[in-house]
């Protein structure tokens, strides 16, 4: 599945979508930063994806930089309260007490 989204974005076709696609196949395969760099692009097409602000917070978790976590995970939960996504407000929510108390 990698291979093919890496083909349509060496073709030109860029989007959010493909992006997350990217990142959580990168994410999936434990490689933190490529995941993140294209999660980071995801976010930027589209700053109210709160999915991939969840997994881009994710990423750089794996690639121990705590801050830029932090900082995903609450602009993921400031997405995630504008269009009323529950779900990833509340995960995002558990992500950083778990960071704050690891630090």
């Amino acid at each position: 599945m990698l291979e093919s989204l890496e083909k349509m974005l060496a073709k030109g076709v860029d989007n959010s979508l493909l992006r997350f696609g990217l990142g959580k196949g990168y994410l999936d395969l434990k490689d933190n930063a490529k995941a993140a760099e294209h999660l980071q692009k995801c976010v930027e097409f589209d700053p109210k994806y709160s999915a991939a602000w969840k997994l881009l917070g994710k990423a750089q978790l794996g690639q121990a930089d705590h801050a830029a976590a932090r900082q995903a995970w609450e602009k993921g939960i400031e997405a995630a309260q504008a269009h009323g996504d529950k779900q990833a407000e509340k995960e995002m929510s558990v992500f950083l007490k778990k960071l704050a108390k690891q630090q």
